[in-house]
């Protein structure tokens, strides 16, 4: 049974929880940096102190990019996902904030109940929009397919 190209995507972000998110401070240099992410179909959200260097540059420039990634094993193993895209910056009281957060918080580990996270007046979230996803699979060369793929959303 040959497995969509959404769906092999949506099963990546859906089984997995960190990825690497690629912003650009205001020099213009990368600032690329290992998070956790809730996945929201395509969209992955992001919890993170307000001030942290990553929200900085996306409040600054909205563009990213994030790889997300399955360990590796062996080369037919090789499985991730490159999306492009924009961010949004949720603060508490904006509207769309606690219909992410509602996403957010059954999934939030015990340890972090009583750190930031627990209150979400000290956290923000940050969106992440794909435009474009680059989806990278070799075992899908069994059933056909390229390694890799591309979907426009």
């Amino acid at each position: 049974m040959q497995v969509s190209l959404e769906e092999s995507i949506l099963n990546l972000l859906a089984t997995h929880n960190m990825c690497v998110l690629a912003t650009t401070d205001p020099s213009g240099a990368p600032h690329a940096t290992p998070v956790r992410y809730f996945a929201d179909g395509f969209d992955l959200i992001v919890t993170s102190l307000g001030d942290s260097p990553k929200i900085r540059n996306l409040r600054a420039d909205p563009r990213m990019s994030a790889g997300v990634f399955a360990p590796l094993t062996t080369v037919e193993s090789s499985r991730g996902a490159q999306l492009f895209g924009t961010a949004r910056i949720l603060s508490p009281g904006d509207e769309e904030f606690e219909s992410r957060w509602r996403i957010v918080t059954p999934r939030i580990h015990e340890t972090e109940r009583d750190r930031f996270l627990a209150d979400p007046a000290r956290c923000v979230l940050a969106v992440l929009s794909p435009a474009r996803i680059v989806y990278t699979d070799h075992w899908q060369k069994r059933d056909g397919h390229p390694t890799r793929r591309t979907l426009t959303l």
